[in-house]
């Protein structure tokens, strides 16, 4: 199968904002809830946000209210949008289905924010 490709990571003040994009598989798309994940030096993947199939949304508590994540069901994307970023919000980004699928990583988007 195809694997997702992310986009639009890159280096940002504190305060700043980017927008993620992720092409996915129109087999996975259609059927899965979808998530951006981000992995952190040292640390964890973590699940940042989720979308299901009919557009519910969810959000881990420390980007609740800054991140929104959408999906655009002609083009099989999934975006996320970061407002207000944060020193901590430096991470590898990924996208995947939710739960994730063990054979469906891409080579994610690296974000730095910058103090």
């Amino acid at each position: 199968q195809v694997q997702p490709v992310e986009s639009g990571g890159g280096l940002v003040q504190a305060g700043g904002s980017l927008r993620l994009s992720c092409a996915t598989s129109g087999s996975i798309f259609r059927i899965n809830a979808m998530g951006w994940y981000r992995q952190a030096p040292g640390k964890q993947r973590e699940l940042v946000a989720r979308i299901s199939s009919t557009g519910r949304t969810n959000y881990a508590y420390a980007v609740k209210g800054r991140f929104t994540i959408s999906r655009d069901n002609a083009k099989n994307t999934v975006y996320l949008q970061m407002n207000s970023l944060k020193p901590e919000d430096t991470a590898v980004y990924y996208c995947n289905a939710d739960p994730w699928l063990d054979d469906y990583w891409g080579q994610g988007t690296q974000v730095t924010v910058s103090s």
